[in-house]
Parts: structure tokens; C-alpha cells; sequence
């Protein structure tokens, strides 16, 4: 027991989440933001993870995506697998970096070997050419035998014309569409009610 507690707190602690103290348990199930217990069950016993599918999160702002996406992470470290937590500019950037100093490669590598990979503001700014090929290389190393999971204030269906380019866009979401389990929360921010209490 003290060794998998050991591992557990390793493995939170590499998964660098932006809300660690979010929980499955936690939900709110009283605000009505169009979750489905069933879903968040069916996704707390990580057949999903073991699969490579992927979870896609999305709605307005302050409704809960990240919270939720932390949730799951830490679901899925505390049931053994490695996990990281990243925003998606910062993770285009840390990949822009990689180019210029030879690591491109190597870092590539390593996020592949991961077995949960949580971008989070997905297409939350405009996106360059080589940003989209980034992508492209990122999440082809992942299908099928990683799970990525994505939040982002766009609906999946905008996310074609964000790419703003028709073949890389088709490859992208070829790849992250594909068997993917789709949350999309609804309702008023959370921080405003909140705020409000």
C-alpha cells in the first residue's frame, strides 16, 4: 500500500495539474451543465485510457472544462497511468522551441510515451502553419494507442475552420474525433455563481 501511494503522488506530481485538487467525486452534479453520469462513470473506469480514445471537453468559459479535465487526469493517475496536463499555447510553444534547439525529436518521444495527454484552451488563439504540422506530428504519434483529452470554448464542429487549412484540419481531427467520447457542458459560469454565494 505504501508503495502504490508512493507511485500515485509521483505520478500526480509529474502530471503538473492545474487543479489538483479536483476529483471525480467532486462534481457538482446539482448545477445543470448537461453532464452525464453514465458517461463520467463509464470514463472514471478507464477502459477509455486503455483504449486510446480520447475525451473532448468543451463550452463556454467558466463552466467547468479544466476542472473537469483535472478530474479526470487525476482519476487516471491514481489508477497507475502517466499523465500531463499542458495548455495548448504553451505546449505549440515548449514544440516551437524544441525546432531551434534539436529536441524536437526527442520531445516528441517523450509525449508519446505518455499515457494521458490533457491539452487544455484548445484553439483558444489563431494557429501558424507550423503550429498545425506540430500538431499534426504530435497526435499522429498518439492514435489509436494513447489517450489525449481536449477541452476548448469552440465547439468540435468550428475546429475544422480554426485549422484554416482543409487537408492538415481533415488529418488532425481524422485523428482526434475518432473514437473520442464528446462532453459538451452547458449553463452559466461557475466562478460567477460562485462569486455570488
Amino acid at each position: 500500500a505504501w508503495r502504490d501511494d508512493r507511485r500515485v503522488a509521483r505520478l500526480l506530481k509529474a502530471a503538473r495539474l492545474k487543479v489538483s485538487g479536483a476529483c471525480i467525486e467532486d462534481i457538482n452534479w446539482r448545477a445543470n451543465r448537461g453532464l452525464d453520469r453514465g458517461l463520467i462513470s463509464t470514463l472514471a473506469g478507464g477502459d477509455w485510457l486503455r483504449h486510446g480514445h480520447n475525451v473532448l471537453i468543451t463550452g463556454a468559459t467558466g463552466v467547468g472544462k479544466t476542472w473537469l479535465a483535472c478530474a479526470l487526469a487525476q482519476q487516471a493517475a491514481r489508477s497507475g497511468f502517466t499523465v500531463l496536463y499542458m495548455r495548448a499555447p504553451r505546449l505549440l510553444e515548449e514544440l516551437h522551441v524544441a525546432h531551434g534547439d534539436g529536441s524536437f525529436a526527442r520531445r516528441l518521444a517523450q509525449l508519446a510515451r505518455i499515457d494521458l495527454l490533457a491539452i487544455d484552451d484548445f484553439a483558444i488563439a489563431p494557429v501558424t502553419a507550423a503550429e498545425r504540422n506540430d500538431l499534426l506530428e504530435l497526435l499522429d504519434d498518439r492514435v489509436g494507442t494513447r489517450a489525449t483529452l481536449i477541452t476548448s470554448q469552440l465547439p468540435v464542429a468550428a475546429w475544422h475552420e480554426w485549422l484554416n487549412d482543409p487537408t492538415l484540419a481533415d488529418a488532425i481531427l481524422d485523428r482526434i474525433v475518432h473514437a473520442a467520447h464528446k462532453i459538451a457542458l452547458k449553463g452559466e459560469s461557475m466562478r460567477k455563481k460562485q462569486l455570488k454565494t
